[in-house]
């Protein structure tokens, strides 16, 4: 008979976000395989239990050799655990290759979930969440990383990213330049930590914010491409929204922005169409 191989999400940040069950399998299983044993040690000291089962390491470095070693522990009718430093295992950490080489030996594979920065962030950004793609960490080069951009310019969904903390100004500059200085986003830093914070705001404002050094684990929300033919909409009509938003007791300033983004134009255009009616009425 087979084992079973069980991923387990781990806390973000705050320790008592441990779902009951992780307590549990750490204790039970025949392998834990972490991806930093000391973090691990950590976590068990914290949730007051002692793995009997063998602790293995299990990270980028050694992933691909140590597949097939817990393939055959699973095999051999073994219940493996598979935990990762934060969050959920191959959600941008070491698990997929398991999975996959467990999944074609027909082993059965469960989860314990649990806390996600992903959905987190994405819950807390403020912007749209009935659709959304996570985008995983850009790449480091510059070039690399505009391409990659550039290929989701267009797309209408919420996008996640994970970012690393001194490589924030520039992504977020980057991103700026692709989708636009106005697109809204949230930068997402220490979540569930003493110092959680978000930051919302166009990506622009963000950039600027983000140059004077930001500390900590960042996930970064981007709202989602206008719908295309945004650009057609006559300057009519953006006074008249904006007006709309001004009789609504909006300011004009915030209703300028809103309009902008809701339609898809530059915030200048906005201001200089309700500037020219303001003139041609006076």
């Amino acid at each position: 008979m087979t084992g079973i191989l069980v991923l387990a999400g781990t806390p973000i940040g705050d320790i008592s976000d441990a779902p009951p069950r992780l307590a549990e399998e750490l204790a039970g299983a025949d392998v834990v395989a972490a991806e930093d044993t000391r973090r691990l040690r950590r976590l068990t000291q914290a949730l007051g239990v002692t793995p009997k089962g063998r602790v293995v390491s299990y990270f980028e470095g050694n992933e691909s050799a140590r597949t097939p070693e817990l393939v055959e522990e699973l095999t051999g009718g073994a219940r493996v655990l598979l935990v990762t430093d934060a969050g959920m295992p191959s959600v941008s950490d070491p698990g997929y290759r398991l999975v996959a080489a467990a999944v074609e030996r027909d082993v059965k594979v469960t989860a314990v979930p649990g806390p996600s920065a992903v959905l987190t962030a994405l819950a807390l950004s403020g912007l749209p969440v009935d659709r959304f793609c996570f985008e995983g960490f850009l790449p480091r080069k510059a070039g690399e990383r505009l391409g990659r951009l550039r290929e989701v310019a267009d797309e209408r969904r919420t996008l996640v990213y994970f970012e690393a903390p001194h490589r924030l100004d520039d992504t977020l500059a980057a991103m700026a330049e692709v989708f636009g200085g106005e697109r809204r986003a949230a930068v997402c830093r220490e979540l569930t930590k003493t110092y959680e914070e978000i930051k919302r705001g166009p990506l622009a404002e963000l950039a600027a914010w983000a140059a004077e050094g930001v500390r900590g684990e960042i996930t970064v929300v981007v709202e989602g491409a206008p719908e295309k033919g945004a650009e057609e909409i006559d300057d009519a009509e953006l006074v008249r929204r904006v007006r709309v938003r001004e009789e609504a007791g909006e300011r004009r300033k915030e209703a300028i922005a809103a309009v902008a983004v809701e339609a898809g134009v530059p915030k200048r255009r906005v201001f200089d169409a309700v500037v020219r009616a303001k003139r041609d009425l006076g």
